[in-house]
């Protein structure tokens, strides 16, 4: 017992009290400020506020969403098209973006297959598009759409979709 030297006892003690008040201080900054962004739904129905310009007919239009965090990506499709369409629509209709202040905003692109009812499935235009939201309450959004061959701006609410 002569030779038990307390200095090297006191450094680790003091390193480990240390260590856990900067864990603890951590951890109430972040329970105070830091927070985590709303989980949206996965599926929207977009009630458009009116139809198309150069459409023969719009079409129903359904937004789905995956979200991790802040990042998002989309997919903008038709209910009413076939299996096969969907498939390579879902290739092609591929948007990305951030859900940041309850607003989301997503750019990238769109088949036109997706936006009218068409009668000759070898129209494969694909769109550039912008889509910005406001989150709403109960999960709604309102917004507008932008697409680069349509000259005006598209507004419309998109709603939860229920499976």
């Amino acid at each position: 017992m002569h030779d038990f030297n307390f200095k090297p006892l006191a450094l680790y003690g003091v390193a480990i009290s240390s260590v856990l008040l900067l864990f603890k201080t951590v951890t109430i900054y972040g329970e105070n400020h830091l927070q985590a962004p709303p989980q949206i739904s996965d599926r929207y129905h977009l009630l458009m506020s009116k139809n198309l310009p150069n459409c023969e007919k719009s079409q129903d239009l359904i937004l789905n969403i995956q979200q991790s965090g802040i990042y998002v990506n989309a997919f903008l499709w038709s209910p009413n098209s076939n299996a096969k369409n969907h498939v390579i629509n879902h290739h092609n209709n591929s948007l990305t973006g951030i859900l940041r202040n309850q607003q989301l905003h997503v750019t990238g692109k769109i088949h036109r297959a997706n936006l009218c009812k068409i009668h000759h499935p070898q129209d494969t235009s694909i769109h550039s598009a912008t889509m910005r939201m406001q989150l709403t309450e109960k999960y709604i959004f309102t917004g507008q759409l932008t697409i680069n061959s349509i000259p005006s701006i598209l507004k419309f609410t998109a709603r939860p979709n229920d499976k």
